[in-house]
């Protein structure tokens, strides 16, 4: 299931733990109410109108238990903090496609629940907004696929006797229920902290692949389930161990990004560079590495507290890719200092880049609250491949030193090395002297 990127946090944590829902932001609390609202009262319509039926309450217990046998094994065996892939869609889609609405909208709530007291406990008002955004989404997509079902047509008939409509239906559905619960989880993130953009809190390419596979194995299931609820016993190994395959996934993913602003983590970004270097070297094309260091940034967690400081590397984390080609490298090399390699790119293309990532920087807002934001600059320096040196280590020694006089002429600069020795002149920024280093100024360093 799609959810917020892990870098984008919508509170700081130390905030938000005891906090009352009046503490939160206005926009925040509102739209927690509403939906919280709409999905309450959808509830109870459902439950009050719809028929009770003993083969609809087999079905739905040999679900829900086949789920929370799942997620007391995963707790079992132990699953490391961050990783979102709890694989219950196998277990909720059944529920949305071959039972009313009503049973997709509680399911939803009882599993948030379950994962509170047993898995792991959560900041409440995010459970209570997952429970309910999550349970708004699920119910649509089941209201969707009974409105495709065919004229007296029951689900498990539908399945039975047109599996291949009745399957590719149940994508369909799942599609739209995954679709409409990122929305809705990303628009609380928006609401939370308007810094974050669209693109940071919804899914990249993989996790849609992943979300994808959830989906095809909840249709699965509910084809299953439609010919005798004891074929969840039958399907509860497999999604084990989809489980357990998707956990690798994630497990190898988490540990080439780094958490705290979803960038490659050194050791990644080093391995890719290195990469990038053997072929460009191979090929004779240019290279170009940066690196990047924020200009006094200890001020912002001695002023602010550490998880501002967080989030201001989130937001320069998002600043710095907002100004890359696809194909650029950026990575958090520790503590305030970030890395971008630039394959296919001479000085002169490597210095305007890095002018445009120092303006992004400049130009990023964090906003704290109404009357509060922070901001900060960076100093950028720079080295070319083949100019400056000829392997990853000589690159970033020489990228460091152009750094270290990007500090020293006054922070908030691009430094590009000279080709020979230490003497380089500086320029207006946004202009190139030809023989020289380019040395581009901004405003001063905070």
């Amino acid at each position: 299931m799609i959810r917020p990127a892990k870098n984008a946090p919508w509170l700081p944590l130390a905030a938000l733990r005891r906090r009352p829902l009046p503490a939160l932001p206005a926009g925040l609390a509102g739209y927690l109410v509403a939906l919280v609202g709409l999905a309450t009262g959808l509830a109870a319509v459902g439950l009050s109108t719809t028929p009770v039926r003993v083969v609809h309450l087999v079905t739905w217990a040999a679900l829900v238990g086949a789920g929370v046998v799942c997620m007391e094994l995963t707790r079992a065996a132990g699953q490391p903090a961050g990783l979102s892939r709890d694989l219950l869609s196998a277990w909720k889609i059944p529920v949305a496609l071959l039972l009313p609405p009503v049973y997709a909208l509680v399911t939803a709530t009882l599993f948030v629940t379950l994962q509170q007291r047993r898995v792991r406990p959560g900041l409440m008002h995010r459970r209570v907004l997952s429970a309910a955004a999550l349970g708004l989404a699920d119910g649509a997509a089941s209201l969707l696929f009974h409105w495709l079902l065919p004229p007296q047509t029951s689900p498990a008939s539908w399945f039975v006797h047109r599996p291949l409509a009745a399957l590719g239906a149940g994508v369909l559905c799942g599609l739209v229920g995954n679709a409409l619960s990122a929305v809705l989880l990303a628009t609380a993130a928006r609401l939370s902290s308007p810094e974050i953009s669209w693109r940071s809190v919804l899914s990249d390419q993989q996790d849609l692949a992943l979300d994808l596979g959830e989906i095809c194995a909840g249709v699965l299931v509910a084809g299953a389930t439609a010919l005798t609820p004891a074929a969840v016993l039958i399907a509860l190994p497999p999604v084990l161990l989809l489980h357990r395959a998707l956990s690798h996934a994630q497990l190898v993913a988490t540990a080439r990004t780094d958490a705290k602003t979803g960038l490659l983590t050194a050791a990644a970004w080093q391995a890719e560079t290195e990469r990038e270097i053997v072929r460009a070297s191979r090929e004779h094309r240019p290279l170009a590495v940066l690196i990047a260091d924020l200009d006094h940034f200890k001020g912002v967690n001695d002023t602010h507290g550490h998880l501002v400081g967080d989030r201001v590397l989130a937001a320069v984390a998002q600043a710095l890719r907002a100004g890359l080609r696809p194909y650029d490298l950026p990575g958090r090399f520790g503590g305030e200092e970030f890395t971008v390699a630039l394959p296919n790119t001479d000085q002169a293309e490597a210095t305007r880049i890095a002018e445009r990532l120092r303006r992004n920087v400049a130009g990023a807002l964090l906003v704290l609250d109404e009357t509060v934001t922070v901001a900060v600059t960076v100093s950028i320096g720079g080295a070319v491949l083949g100019t400056h040196g000829r392997d990853l280590t000589d690159l970033l020694t020489a990228a460091d030193l152009a750094l270290y006089r990007a500090k020293s002429a006054g922070r908030n600069q691009v430094d590009m090395t000279a080709g020979s020795g230490d003497q380089h002149s500086g320029v207006e920024a946004g202009t190139l002297s030809p023989g020289s280093a380019y040395h581009s100024t901004g405003s001063p360093g905070s």
